[in-house]
């Protein structure tokens, strides 16, 4: 593959991890926090059409489009093995793939649907969204570094062949 090619590649997957690091410390950092200054079921309610808006393809591209080019990044890898750069798109496209990725699938998405069950004016929703507030955040910080640390790597991946 031409240089030109590892150089958009890896650059795309730089800038798609970076986003979604970027997608998952703005809910770290504002939307649960701001969701804790509400009740209990009106931040219930809000987190479920939030969950709802979130399915549209804007998110979807970005979410799918960086597993894939860490997919492909991972693949990649091994075609340059034994060139420095390779070793940064390994780490970088499997640190995206788990810990954005299957994170996200294992983890947070079936919280997600769990809470869709939740009725906002029963009386768990107060439990019930602690927990899943407390839980859900932890995780959400997972997602932010590691998908903070993928861009990083991705981007020492092109500095490594300068």
């Amino acid at each position: 593959m031409p240089d030109s090619v590892f150089f958009a590649l890896t650059l795309a997957s730089a800038v798609s991890a970076g986003l979604m690091a970027g997608v998952y410390f703005a809910w770290s950092s504002m939307v649960m926090p701001g969701l804790r200054r509400l009740s209990p079921g009106d931040a219930i309610r809000a987190m479920q059409k939030m969950d709802v808006a979130l399915m549209n393809a804007w998110f979807l591209t970005a979410f799918v489009g960086s597993a894939v080019l860490s997919a492909v990044s991972v693949v990649y890898s091994f075609v340059r093995w034994g060139e420095e750069e390779a070793i940064y798109l390994l780490i970088a496209g499997l640190l995206l793939i788990f810990g954005s990725i299957v994170i996200t699938g294992s983890y947070h998405i079936p919280r997600n649907k769990a809470l869709h069950l939740v009725d906002p004016d029963g009386p768990e929703a107060k439990r019930r969204w602690e927990t899943y507030d407390a839980e859900w955040t932890s995780w959400n910080h997972v997602r932010a570094v590691a998908s903070f640390a993928a861009a990083i790597l991705f981007a020492a991946g092109l500095a490594a062949v300068e």
